[in-house]
């Protein structure tokens, strides 16, 4: 489980980026870079990390299902996700 306050940090980021991303393609068409680099640091959309739904952790992402592998392992042992399962041949 990643630390609480890194986990606050990217949702933070999330709010700034929804926030300012209307602004920002603006001012990119406007080629105004001066403004856009007014903008806080944090509302760039680069700055975001994927990282697991469920503990936080920023390795081994799988994009399709939002989790990291060690997760997505675990709820298909478990037989949470349906139509997963461990390859054996």
């Amino acid at each position: 489980m990643a630390k609480t306050s890194v986990i606050a940090r990217q949702l933070k980021r999330e709010k700034l980026v929804e926030k300012y991303a209307a602004k920002r393609e603006e001012l990119k068409k406007a080629g105004d870079y001066a403004a856009l680099d007014k903008l806080p640091k944090n509302s760039s959309k680069v700055r975001l990390k994927n990282r697991c739904q469920l503990t936080g952790r920023p390795k081994g992402y799988v994009r399709f299902f939002g989790i990291s592998r060690v997760a997505l392992r675990e709820m298909a042992l478990n037989g949470k996700i349906p139509g997963l399962k461990k390859a054996s041949w």
